[in-house]
């Protein structure tokens, strides 16, 4: 990928795009329509594809080089989800009097229904990368959440808007000035708590009426860390 400059914030935007397929950064959702008989007719389910990616490359030109993506992607009944996210950091020839600093961090949100919604095809990559920059400070940061339940989730007003506040925090960490470790350790705080507001509203998500097959699927969250 070619070097991007920094990017205008995308904090205004983000109360518009919670609850939805998010579009900051690089992301791409793609659906396609399949047909599936039964007792009342054709009943449509969709393929899914989300991607998402954050990529920072440092250099002597650009010196201190940020990038950030949080993404959500809400799907209902799905015969397949593939889902990847990525984060991508690079440092590259800068000196030791003026070392780089270059810094990814990729949130992915996904959530799946209905009986394949456990098969969701997660992949979550983080990467980061030196090149004759030895002082350079290099800190990429994927993580990823899959969230699977019998009925389509809808995440709650309430759950919106904390997902927004872990948004502008994770924002904020552009001009924080903390080392790595602590850019590390509080990416990983964000994540937490990103984790635990989905913990609960899986908990609260429709289930199946009695008789149901889906009425034993039991909701879950699974978060997927990947740091260099």
């Amino acid at each position: 990928m070619t070097h991007r400059k920094p990017r205008t914030s995308t904090i205004a935007r983000t109360a518009a795009r919670l609850g939805m397929i998010a579009t900051t950064g690089m992301a791409v959702a793609a659906a396609t329509t399949v047909a599936q008989a039964s007792s009342g007719g054709p009943r449509l389910f969709s393929a899914s594809t989300a991607v998402d990616m954050a990529h920072t490359r440092a250099d002597r030109t650009h010196v201190d080089q940020f990038d950030e993506s949080f993404q959500i992607h809400q799907f209902g009944p799905q015969v397949a989800v593939t889902a990847n996210n990525r984060a991508t950091a690079e440092s590259a020839g800068c000196s030791l009097d003026t070392p780089c600093r270059s810094i990814a961090l990729s949130y992915q949100i996904v959530t799946a229904a209905g009986r394949n919604a456990h098969l969701v095809n997660a992949t979550n990559i983080s990467r980061s990368v030196n090149g004759h920059c030895p002082a350079c400070e290099t800190f990429s940061g994927a993580y990823q959440f899959v969230v699977a339940t019998p009925q389509e989730l809808t995440l709650s007003p309430s759950a919106r808007r904390q997902l927004a506040r872990i948004q502008r925090e994770v924002s904020a960490l552009r001009t924080s000035h903390l080392p790595i470790s602590g850019v590390q350790s509080r990416a990983d705080e964000l994540a937490g708590e990103v984790r635990t507001i989905l913990d609960r509203e899986a908990a609260c998500a429709p289930r199946g009426r009695a008789g149901d097959p889906q009425s034993s699927f039991r909701p879950t969250v699974t978060m997927y860390r990947h740091v260099r």
